[in-house]
């Protein structure tokens, strides 16, 4: 089972939780990707996101079904939050489940791993001074980074 969203709205982790609940789920990971205040040396003042909603739906979908194939878990959902996010806002938030906690805990880190690389979502950084695109020339950041 898997259940992907674009939103606009603030996102509310509970019915993302509740979507890959199920008698199997030993091992129940919500994961909230947050706006931070600091990247590098910059103060970030907020954030702004930007998708290609249908395809970055059914990219997630693919993505969220190769990880259910790669690493045996029961379920995963995840929903993507696009616009102004101010710092403390929760960009994402991705929930798993499965029987057991190694493969909620591998399926997490590499839905978020692949998320970032193959999902038309694009973020740019504001911060005191200037404002970048990131994974663009522009950014500091610079390849391999993990912002």
């Amino acid at each position: 089972m898997s259940a992907f969203q674009i939103t606009r709205r603030p996102i509310d982790a509970e019915p993302i939780r509740q979507a890959v609940l199920g008698p199997e789920s030993g091992a129940v990971i919500v994961f909230h990707g947050t706006i931070r205040e600091r990247t590098l040396d910059r103060d970030v003042t907020f954030l702004e996101y930007e998708a290609y909603e249908p395809m970055a739906i059914k990219q997630m979908q693919a993505i969220g079904d190769e990880m259910i194939e790669r690493h045996g878990i029961a379920a995963i959902a995840c929903t993507h939050r696009i616009g102004r996010l101010e710092i403390g806002d929760d960009a994402m938030v991705l929930a798993v489940a499965s029987p057991h906690r190694a493969a909620a805990l591998a399926a997490t880190a590499d839905f978020i791993l692949r998320l970032k690389q193959d999902v038309p979502i694009w973020k740019k950084e504001h911060f005191v001074g200037g404002a970048v695109w990131i994974g663009t020339p522009e950014d500091p950041q610079g390849e391999g980074s993990t912002p």
